[in-house]
């Protein structure tokens, strides 16, 4: 095929469906739809092969943070290609990923001092994984060797990530290959697992987290949590005080403290960090998704002094950690990420999300008297809105019933891609994302929930949507 020459479309769907396994698809279904093929982007918006244009509802899996085609990021991109496109951290260093490292220790919370790349947040979990039983060994402390989890977390795909995982539909399968761990609830609040109700409750989900530790903190590395928001889980946002709380008996327990904000942190919360929001200081911190703002793999595992002193050692010692990847600190991608904070701050982009969420907010509210919307969750720019078969007694939909997909259909026919978890629909626009664009991908997702149920929902909801 000649250089710059672009196949049809029939020709492209033929291929896919003739060698493209996808992730977390079904390829059966894939295989008998007619599925939609990106060619370009432009802006906040997805531009498929026959030009037709959609909203980038989900920030292309929550990384892109400025839009498509950013000038600034192109430019500095092609810039280090000019340079050198990579070299290895194993035993030299380059400019890129030092620079870079210095800039996120001073936008992390203080006493994270050490930075380890890798590829993508899985990989940057096992690293956090590796380091906290590697800290408690070198320490000479041979007992805690397993990790205390949530119930509806999740830390990624590999292996390790998935053993400290909560969701049965992704994690299932392969429990036979997986290391135990301790679990406990999580603050789901709207389906307290403990049938309590919040702020009566006092945030009471911690006490089996509490309970355990008390148990088997001799036995435990760290306790692993997303916080403020259990992404995939469904969007599901903690108590305030959850995060703080879950520091304070990490310290009393003498148990380390791992935050995964693969998805929330990079602004999408409202702070850099979703840490920043309750004072909290994690002994490891695992960043990730929107790092280079969308453009190229790239995540890190940041620490404090102690956890890193704890790896220092002759060479007979055997303290070295013996954990890297081929493209561990990457120099385009480092640049990509370099060029996006100096963009996040000179446009004071996080503020802008604050903002935005608020936006959002309001353009969803009309949701809430919807007849099958449970709830509206959502922390910065960050939304889930959990459908439900009957909203009085919160009951969900039976499995298989798909109304999340429905939705997402609907959403697709309109202009807008989103992707739902189960019946959870999803909204994670760029973060920069124009107010008239963010304003219209909440119309058309009110849009298509409406029209997903418009036969099973009452003449009343159908009458008072024309009202307004």
């Amino acid at each position: 095929m000649a250089t710059g020459a672009r196949r049809d479309r029939d020709t492209l769907v033929r291929l896919d469906k003739a060698h493209v396994w996808h992730p977390f698809t079904q390829m059966q279904g894939w295989l008998a739809a007619e599925p939609l093929v990106i060619e370009r982007g432009e802006g906040c918006w997805l531009v498929d092969v026959d030009g037709r244009r959609y909203i980038d509802g989900v920030s292309s899996l929550w990384v892109n943070v400025h839009g498509h085609t950013v000038p600034e990021i192109d430019e500095a991109v092609s810039a280090q290609l000019g340079r050198i496109a990579h070299s290895t951290l194993l035993g030299l260093a380059n400019v890129a990923s030092i620079e870079l490292a210095a800039e996120l220790v001073a936008l992390a919370p203080p006493g994270l001092e050490k930075v380890f790349y890798s590829e993508a947040g899985a990989c940057a979990v096992e690293v956090a994984l590796k380091m906290a039983f590697g800290y408690w060994r070198h320490r000479g402390v041979a007992t805690k060797r397993s990790f205390l989890s949530l119930e509806n977390g999740y830390h990624g795909d590999t292996l390790g990530a998935v053993s400290v995982g909560g969701i049965d539909l992704f994690h299932a399968a392969y429990r036979p290959l997986l290391f135990p761990t301790f679990t406990s609830p999580s603050p789901y609040c709207y389906r307290c697992p403990l049938g309590r109700t919040y702020p009566a409750c006092d945030i009471a989900c911690l006490g089996p987290l509490e309970a355990t530790l008390d148990a088997h903190a001799g036995e435990i590395c760290a306790v692993i949590v997303e916080p403020l928001v259990q992404a995939a889980g469904g969007m599901i946002t903690a108590p305030p005080g959850y995060l703080r709380r879950v520091r304070e008996l990490c310290d009393a327990h003498d148990v380390l403290l791992i935050a995964d904000e693969v998805a929330t942190g990079v602004g999408r919360t409202g702070t850099f960090f979703a840490c920043e929001q309750e004072g909290v200081t994690p002994d490891v911190l695992v960043a990730g998704k929107g790092l280079t703002g969308g453009y190229l793999p790239l995540a890190v595992t940041m620490t404090t002094q102690r956890v890193f002193d704890a790896f220092l050692g002759s060479p007979e010692e055997g303290k070295t950690f013996f954990h890297g990847h081929t493209y561990t600190g990457n120099p385009l991608a480092c640049a990509a990420a370099l060029a996006n904070l100096e963009l996040m701050a000179g446009r004071d982009t996080v503020a802008g999300v604050r903002e935005r969420g608020e936006v959002l907010g309001r353009a969803l509210a009309p949701l809430t008297a919807h007849p099958n919307v449970g709830e509206i969750r959502r922390r910065g720019l960050m939304v889930g809105i959990e459908l439900v078969a009957d909203r009085a007694t919160r009951r969900p939909f039976e499995a298989g019933a798909g109304m999340g997909w429905r939705v997402a259909a609907h959403a697709r026919e309109a202009g807008a891609v989103i992707r739902p978890l189960g019946d959870v629909v999803v909204l994670m626009p760029p973060l920069a994302i124009p107010i008239p664009e963010l304003e219209r991908l909440a119309e058309i997702t009110c849009s298509a929930i409406e029209a997903s149920f418009l036969q099973e929902s009452p003449q009343e909801w159908v009458l008072e949507k024309r009202a307004r």
